[in-house]
């Protein structure tokens, strides 16, 4: 007898059509998040045929927001942290008070109420967790200064959010007092900030003092166990203990607890393995986060209502993002990273469907409103990759060390490294400078060999300089990057990074440039080689089988092996 699942037939039916629907857009060369998007629609409630829970995917995106942001902390240090704050907090806010302010004029001319334009606003100037963090991440952005700058103003517009959601129902009460109850509810606003301040500094403490001790410390004792089973489940446990502790127990959002999280676990030297261990997971879950907030999507409010539809991603797509490119250039920054932030902030999310959500149920909000917002993040979400398009090919015009704008700025900032050719010629170009890629550098240099690396983590990056290597941050697969490092008149090139899809891309550029250029990669499979092969890659080593004969050549060291006779043919 058959029994009805929603469960899993949400994950399945999730998942299947965001597999196929994706790879038809990967097919297509667009991103596939827009097939991710598209699936939710086509198993939302808007569209005929199978329906999928909305409140299950809703739960399960919530989940791969918690890791993707326990990914990122894994990244920071809270130095790193710090330094984007500067700009982050007041051009969070800054930010917010405009698009907050457009929201209210568009409600003033649909007829709304004051309250209902504030909520509308506030729901349209928070941008999506997952939207923005992926959009970085697949960029390598996250730990460049724009990406701290963005992720510093992500989680600023969370806690102001938060902030927001426990003040509605007091504004609720308030809008529709009398001036006896105007009183007490002015009291309890005060109160409420005070309040839900306090819990966050509180938050934030204990994390510092009490989760910097016990967090690493579970890692490493189970990390000793040895089983890599228990490693794996200690890592999510943590990231979804803590961020359901902190929104339990302090009212802070998943997002900030789980990226708190990270961000202390970041000290630890096993913070690299527990990025990995959480990746599949990650990925799988911020899918369903695609897919459900495509469920939301009711194509039919094009028709019903266009104009407000416009209005409303006018204010998402321009309005805030005009506002944060201003913010961020009077602080000093580069045109280019203004640009990066406006773009990683041209979409909203999670957040918006919650105050949305919230003030419909509190009759603040007409149900209009609601439709409008979800509207809006879809088509925002959707458009958002070719913002990102526009602002990369704009880049190399204008990303430019930074000169200070206005006086409001109060510290230098930290410029990233400008993109600037390389003179060098029959030379060899060395992609990660990590632990295999330091080996093989040191052993050209040994040689003489002209060497220029390519390095994304600034932390290697600098390390590279220090050491008197000539060197370029940023990703390899980047054209830009490969034309600056002259491949077309080097002699070698090294792919020494252990992603091996990343790496097939940069061989294949690399000799559609320069099809005599000798290339040297590492892979971790069979299958990984294959890949390599096909992008036209020379030689491949595999780390797992040089060991296997590192390991055979101690047993048996050379003078030994020659004295064993070799085996007899067959049939001898």
């Amino acid at each position: 007898m058959l029994h009805h699942h929603p469960l899993i037939a949400t994950v399945v039916g999730g998942l299947f059509l965001a597999f196929v629907l994706g790879s038809l857009a990967q097919r297509l060369r667009v991103s596939p998040l827009i097939g991710y998007l598209l699936a939710g629609v086509a198993v939302g409630p808007h569209t005929p045929g199978f329906v999928a829970d909305q409140t299950l995917a809703a739960e399960l995106a919530e989940i791969g927001v918690i890791l993707l942001m326990f990914g990122v902390g894994l990244h920071f240090s809270l130095k790193d942290l710090l330094s984007g704050w500067t700009v982050a907090i007041p051009g969070a806010i800054g930010q917010i008070a405009v698009a907050t302010l457009l929201g209210l004029g568009v409600a003033w001319l649909l007829g709304w109420s004051l309250p209902a334009g504030l909520v509308f606003g506030l729901a349209l100037s928070v941008a999506s967790t997952v939207v923005l963090l992926r959009a970085l991440q697949e960029r390598r952005l996250i730990q460049t200064e724009r990406g701290r700058i963005a992720v510093g103003w992500l989680i600023v517009e969370d806690l102001v959010m938060v902030l927001a959601l426990v003040l509605l129902p007091v504004l609720a009460g308030f809008a529709g007092g009398a001036a006896t109850e105007t009183v007490t509810s002015a009291d309890q606003v005060l109160t409420t900030i005070l309040l839900t301040v306090g819990k966050v500094i509180a938050f934030v403490v204990v994390m510092l003092i009490v989760g910097r001790r016990v967090i690493p410390w579970i890692l490493h004792y189970t990390a000793h166990t040895g089983s890599r089973e228990l490693f794996r489940l200690a890592v999510l446990a943590i990231a979804l203990g803590v961020a359901y502790g902190a929104a339990v127990l302090f009212g802070v959002s998943f997002a900030v607890g789980a990226f708190f999280a990270g961000m202390i676990l970041s000290e630890s030297e096993l913070s690299q393995r527990a990025a990995e261990e959480s990746l599949p997971l990650r990925d799988a879950f911020a899918v369903l986060f695609f897919v459900s907030v495509g469920m939301l999507f009711d194509p039919a409010i094009l028709l019903r209502d266009p104009w407000p539809l416009v209005a409303t991603l006018l204010i998402i797509l321009i309005g805030k993002s005009t506002a944060a490119f201003v913010i961020v250039r009077l602080f000093g920054r580069s045109t280019g990273t203004a640009l990066m932030i406006s773009a990683s902030l041209a979409q909203i999310g999670e957040f918006s469907f919650i105050l949305a959500g919230l003030g419909v149920s509190l009759k603040l909000l007409p149900e209009q409103g609601q439709n409008l917002i979800l509207a809006g993040a879809i088509l925002s979400i959707l458009v958002n990759p070719a913002f990102f398009y526009l602002v990369e090919r704009l880049r190399p015009s204008l990303d430019r060390p930074a000169q200070p704008a206005s006086p409001v700025q109060t510290t230098q900032p930290v410029t990233e490294e400008p993109l600037v050719p390389t003179a060098l010629t029959d030379h060899a170009v060395l992609v990660g400078y990590g632990r295999v890629g330091g080996v093989i550098g040191d052993d050209l240099r040994r040689r003489g060999m002209p060497l220029l690396v390519i390095e994304e983590r600034p932390e290697i990056f600098k390390q590279a300089q220090t050491n008197g290597i000539e060197a370029l941050s940023g990703n390899a697969a980047n054209a830009a990057l490969l034309e600056a490092a002259n491949i077309a008149k080097a002699r070698l090139l090294f792919v020494a990074i252990p992603d091996g899809f990343e790496a097939g891309q940069v061989v294949e550029q690399a000799k559609a440039v320069n099809r005599s250029l000798k290339v040297v990669a590492r892979a971790y499979s069979d299958a990984e080689a294959s890949h390599l092969r096909q992008m036209g890659a020379d030689s491949i080593v595999m780390g797992e089988r040089e060991i296997a004969l590192g390991m055979m050549a101690a047993a048996f060291p050379k003078s030994e092996a020659e004295q064993v006779p070799p085996p007899k043919a067959a049939g001898s």
